[in-house]
């Protein structure tokens, strides 16, 4: 299997080209350091797997997994990171990543990247440990999600900063 690794850390790039390349049914077919790079490496390579960090300078890897999964809803994308952030697990499984991984877990990314060719979509334990919360957790409203006027809006917000109604012009 043909994979590129996009991470802006030099050093993990490499470490992970070490370890990905030591099975001898996975080869590093480019590296890069952004999600521009990311993008770029898959329209021009088509890697079976692009193995991608979250947090990247310029374009990160959620918003480059979103434009090349746009574009090609067959693309192949692992996410590797080091943050357990619910916001990344969700923008990471509405956008299609057939993975995610925390990069701690050395071990685990042969296999995911094996099962993810294969078809599978693979989390990290302690991923997969929050997912239900992240389902059955409700959304947070706010006023832009209410049906109401501008004027409306002006007025429950003058409302929460303690002023009275006579303080209210007309």
């Amino acid at each position: 299997m043909h994979v590129a690794v996009i991470d802006d850390d030099p050093l993990i790039t490499i470490a992970l080209r070490t370890i990905l390349e030591a099975d001898p049914d996975v080869s590093v077919c480019a590296s890069g350091g952004s999600g521009e790079d990311a993008v770029r490496i898959f329209r021009a390579l088509r890697p079976d797997i692009l193995l991608m960090d979250i947090r990247m300078k310029g374009m990160d890897g959620l918003a480059a997994a979103e434009q090349i999964l746009r574009a090609d809803p067959s693309a192949k994308i692992l996410l590797l990171t080091t943050f357990l952030d619910d916001e990344y697990i969700v923008r990471a499984i509405r956008a299609g990543a057939r993975g995610y991984l925390l990069k701690q877990d050395y071990a685990s990314i042969v296999p995911a990247l094996k099962a993810v060719v294969s078809g599978q979509t693979v989390f990290g334990k302690d991923i997969s440990d929050k997912i239900p919360e992240l389902i059955n957790k409700k959304p947070e409203a706010g006023l832009g999600d209410l049906p109401l006027s501008d004027r409306e809006k002006a007025v429950i917000a003058l409302v929460a900063d303690g002023l009275s109604n006579h303080e209210i012009a007309e």
